[in-house]
């Protein structure tokens, strides 16, 4: 069956050609399996909520018929203005619009929310452009922008709240602009398209604007919302379109709602909050975490940007998942909201998830994997300005600048076939992580660091779990023992001015790059010959090192502009002599790369890896190996091009002249 909706259709139809519905919603209640529903372009200024799953056969699909012609908002226009004072002007809005969740009354908060400033998750548009709510009226008048935010001209345009009996009262100033004669928006939907229950599974989403959503704040043990999402289900595709304008996240594959572990903390107190993401994670195997259940998403051609918490969000309901050729920028710049869950795509539990060939600058951080990133795959992706613009500070409660984190997770996780332009690069409190075949400007950072906490001069470790081997099944729990670590083939340049040369890889913000941060680490031989039986014949005699560093393997890599070397790597390339660069510029649309490094590498070669190579990681004893358990050889490049079996360090398997183009 077809259905057919159109925002300027003459009146509600039957969802015929010829009598279209008016409201995507009203096709969302009784689509099933197999049906597909044509958006005409227009504004639905609806939430969608979508009753019935598809199958895997027969998928319900949800398209717009002209690319992102179809623009489904949170958003309602707001007239009738009135100045109050200076450039301040004030507006009514009466209750009831809101129904149960007013979004000026609504804060966001929960579990992990470090923001000093209360802050809610309704928002101002002016313009499209998302304004920045402030403290009282006397700081909207005095239009001051706030010193941490990324783009200090947005941030004097503010507004602020209060209630008065049955009304909302914005005020805002504008500045010198008529917000009667602008584009002016106030968001009044919690979300856009997303279903209101578990289990509505195989959903496709194809090609529609998706903006402006009071979406709240989307904690790891809590339910996660997003302005789109599959809320606990398997199997949606949400492929070519443009998600942007989420006061906190744009794209939720998130937890489901469970009343006894939402927001535990931040309710209660009595658990530390490692201890209620450990509880969230049983309690899901409890509530059907399982393979044949959830995940399996594919997000796809998505550009994704201008969300405040995180582009993409995720606590074990993205499993299994696929994150490919998407545009992810401007996350979390305002630095209205602050704490330890945001960045480009932000993930929980990344079991056997790919995120590749994507494309993300001037987030926060890139990708952060926290927790259980057992089998997760980073791939081919263009990263870089993911830090703070020169000169500015880091906000109370806000987190630091990395292009990838992964945080206590046992691997094995692959980094491999980057571009890593940012001034730190990696950030690793965990084990078994594979970086392979990257350009890296930025450092390495919280190395044998960030994880365990000293609490009354008691080392309180963070023990967190690993899984059966490409599912989601508990197989047991451990601290992080650091290292585990294979480092091949990878370009590194000190290209960066050094801000604080006391820090130290155990920093999360060290700017010195190279892989002498990992001379702490043990050789596999030496790691292996402490569990000689003849020299410790009884169990306690093996103590020590079964709570002491794992093994780090690097080889392969070349080192440009003073970077600094692993001090037992054998086969390496070091120019401490050439005038080296890379830089990524923006040309029509199109980015390019621009260097003269890659001419520096002569005749230096580095070898082709293997899953086999690689071997397993520690904890799960797993091997670095594709979601189907199948091998993987290195011998494709940031493109998918082919190397040769004498392969170069980098992510390129060739490079000619000073240009390419690279997304």
């Amino acid at each position: 069956m077809i259905y057919y909706v159109d925002a300027s259709a003459f009146r509600d139809g039957d969802g015929s050609e010829k009598r279209p519905f008016r409201h995507i919603n009203d096709a969302a209640k009784i689509a099933v399996a197999g049906d597909e529903i044509l958006v005409k372009p227009g504004i639905y200024r609806e939430q969608v909520i979508p009753q019935n799953k598809g199958e895997k056969d027969a998928r319900i699909t949800y398209r717009s018929t002209e690319p992102l012609g179809a623009v489904i908002t949170g958003a309602e226009p707001l007239t009738g203005w009135k100045k109050v004072k200076g450039n301040v002007w004030s507006a009514r809005i009466n209750n009831a619009i809101f129904g149960n969740y007013n979004p000026y009354i609504e804060r966001v908060y929960g579990d992990w929310y470090f923001s000093p400033k209360i802050r809610h998750t309704g928002s101002i548009f002016l313009n499209d452009v998302m304004m920045h709510e402030t403290d009282s009226l006397k700081e909207c008048e005095k239009a001051e922008a706030n010193p941490f935010a990324w783009n200090q001209e947005e941030a004097s345009f503010l507004w602020y709240t209060e209630q008065d009996g049955d009304d909302t009262v914005i005020y805002a100033n504008f500045h010198k602009l008529d917000p009667n004669k602008e584009k002016t928006e106030i968001v009044v939907r919690r979300n856009c398209f997303m279903p209101d229950k578990n289990h509505v599974d195989y959903i496709t989403v194809s090609g529609f604007n998706i903006n402006k959503a009071a979406t709240t704040w989307a904690p790891p043990a809590a339910y996660q919302d997003g302005m789109i999402g599959p809320h606990w289900s398997k199997g949606w595709i949400i492929e070519d379109c443009e998600i942007w304008g989420s006061r906190c996240c744009g794209i939720s594959l998130g937890k489901y709602l469970d009343p006894e572990n939402d927001m535990y903390f931040t309710k209660n107190h009595v658990k530390s909050p490692t201890q209620m993401e450990r509880d969230a994670v049983c309690r899901g195997q409890f509530h059907g975490w399982l393979k044949e259940k959830i995940g399996h998403h594919i997000i796809r051609r998505c550009h994704i940007h201008h969300c405040e918490q995180t582009g993409i969000v995720g606590r074990m309901g993205g499993v299994f998942s696929i994150i490919e050729d998407c545009h992810i920028h401007h996350v979390c710049n305002s630095q209205q909201l602050g704490g330890a869950e945001t960045a480009g795509i932000k993930l929980h539990a990344a079991i056997d998830v790919t995120i590749r060939r994507n494309h993300i600058h001037n987030c926060i951080m890139g990708v952060w994997l926290d927790w259980q990133a057992q089998g997760a795959r980073v791939t081919q992706n263009l990263m870089h300005d993911n830090c703070r613009p020169e000169g500015l500070e880091q906000a109370p409660g806000a987190m630091f600048n990395t292009d990838v984190f992964i945080e206590v997770g046992h691997g094995p996780t692959l980094i491999d076939n980057n571009i890593l332009l940012s001034p730190v690069a990696i950030t690793i409190p965990s084990e078994g992580i594979a970086v392979i075949h990257n350009l890296i400007l930025g450092g390495f950072s919280l190395i044998n660091s960030g994880v365990d906490s000293i609490v009354s001069g008691q080392r309180e470790p963070r023990y967190t779990p690993y899984h059966i081997r490409h599912r989601t099944e508990v197989a047991g729990f451990m601290t992080i023992l650091h290292g585990d670590d294979r480092i091949y083939n990878n370009i590194f340049l000190q290209q960066y001015k050094i801000h604080d040369k006391k820090k130290t890889a155990a920093d999360a913000d060290y700017e010195a790059v190279g892989t002498a941060p990992f001379d702490i680490f043990p050789t596999y031989e030496d790691w292996m010959d402490q569990f000689d039986f003849e020299k410790h014949p009884d169990m306690g005699g093996l103590a020590e090192a079964h709570f002491g560093h794992l093994p780090v393997w690097i080889d392969g890599n070349a080192y440009f502009g003073g970077a600094n070397v692993y001090k037992k790597e054998k086969n390496k390339l070091v120019d401490k002599k050439s005038k080296v660069s890379v830089s990524v510029v923006e040309k029509k649309g199109s980015w390019y790369i621009k260097s003269d490094l890659f001419g520096k590498l002569g005749d230096f070669s580095c070898n082709i890896l293997t899953t086999e190579a690689l071997g397993k990681a520690f904890e799960p004893e797993q091997y670095f190996e594709n979601p189907d358990g199948s091998p993987i050889t290195f011998d494709k490049d940031y493109f998918g091009a082919h190397r040769d079996p004498a392969a170069i360090p980098g992510p390129f398997a060739e490079f000619e002249g000073k240009e390419i183009k690279v997304f």
